[in-house]
């Protein structure tokens, strides 16, 4: 089932923010209603409303001083977010995206998000186990993701 488009109960068609000038709805990310924008410098992007509305966003990224464009997202996922996933956070204990101690049940827990959804891919006793169902996973959906992702911009 397709995610739904703009619900109608605020239209940003037209409006301007930063650079970005509202063209039309946009598939939904995750849970936020979306709008397709044309950025100053001519390329596109699928922006939330709320990163539009709070100024987050203010341009399809060539504003930023590092070059690094903001995520556009297809289907509910971000190619580019995707690729930068290959490194665990910050904040990641174990040193594997997606891997985790879980201390009350005594396990480790793997999972993976893929088109706005958290999917649960077990419970293991062995790290090594918890990191091979991750990177099955990842290969499984990720990985081919961005290969039918690549494909089609060659196609284009």
């Amino acid at each position: 089932m397709a995610k739904e488009h703009f619900t109608g109960k605020l239209d940003l068609t037209g409006q301007r923010f930063g650079k970005l000038t509202v063209l039309a709805p946009a598939e939904r990310i995750g849970h936020y209603t979306a709008w397709l924008c044309r950025c100053e410098c001519g390329r596109e992007a699928v922006v939330a409303t709320r990163r539009l509305r709070n100024g987050g966003t203010r341009s399809c990224g060539c504003l930023k001083p590092d070059g690094i464009p903001h995520p556009t997202y297809i289907d509910g996922t971000s190619p580019e977010m995707l690729t930068a996933a290959k490194v665990a956070r910050k904040n990641n204990t174990s040193g594997v995206p997606g891997v985790e101690w879980v201390p009350s049940k005594g396990l480790w827990r793997a999972t993976i998000c893929f088109k706005g959804k958290r999917h649960y891919l077990g419970g293991y006793g062995k790290f090594e186990d918890a990191v091979k169902a991750r990177k099955r996973a990842e290969e499984d959906l990720h990985d081919r993701f961005l290969q039918e992702v690549a494909a089609q911009a060659a196609g284009q």
